[in-house]
């Protein structure tokens, strides 16, 4: 039936569970299918989510992610707006329908496996560490606030939304149902970024000891 059927927003970006994602909205299709998301919110009524797929070369993924919109951050006066929204529920798309002027899926959601939606704490607190210290250097700073509270359920995707993570790492994490799995994959993924920093930081100091990257003088 057409009501069980998702609006979908392809896109070159992959969306996590709980990751915030900004968009603009300037074609006319999308104007229309954000513009039906917003009046159910007004309306606190159902269907106030959006599919975002992960679109590169005519090539839509079939595992993606619902948005729920958060608010309107800026309207322009040719008719663009821009809002940010949040990720919300994973789904893998049955059949698409272009029946509309956007694009359209049957999906069916899916979760985590039983009782493998959350890690253990020893993995937490771990998880959580190596991401103090990721963002650290991201940011160059040691004072960025964390916050990551309990219950520790979709940590790794909580994780993984603020980090400089490839859309196809991203994509294999949504379609990864068990959470310390994710969590292990999301820690390696990080020590390869603080080991990434380091040698940058290293080369960095080395060039200005003697204004040459190769070590010759």
């Amino acid at each position: 039936m057409e009501e069980s059927l998702l609006p979908l927003f392809p896109l070159e970006v992959v969306l996590l569970p709980e990751e915030l994602l900004p968009l603009q909205i300037f074609e006319d299709r999308y104007k229309l299918m954000i513009g039906a998301r917003l009046d159910a919110k007004a309306a606190n009524a159902p269907d106030q989510e959006f599919g975002v797929i992960f679109a590169r070369e005519q090539e839509i993924q079939t595992l993606g992610c619902t948005a729920a919109i958060v608010n309107v951050t800026r309207k322009y006066s040719d008719g663009r707006f821009e809002i940010l929204a949040i990720g919300r529920r994973r789904f893998e798309i049955l059949f698409t329908r272009e029946e509309k002027p956007y694009l359209e899926g049957a999906v069916v959601f899916f979760d985590d496996e039983g009782g493998a939606d959350t890690p253990s704490e020893e993995d937490a607190q771990h998880a959580i560490e190596h991401f103090r210290a990721t963002m650290q250097l991201l940011h160059k700073t040691t004072s960025i606030p964390i916050h990551l509270p309990r219950p520790y359920r979709h940590l790794s995707f909580r994780m993984a939304g603020p980090l400089p993570l490839d859309a196809d790492f991203k994509q294999q994490l949504l379609s990864i149902r068990n959470e310390t799995e994710r969590l292990r994959r999301v820690r390696r993924t990080m020590d390869a970024l603080i080991a990434h920093f380091d040698l940058l930081q290293k080369a960095q100091e080395k060039a200005g000891g003697n204004g040459d990257l190769h070590g010759k003088s």
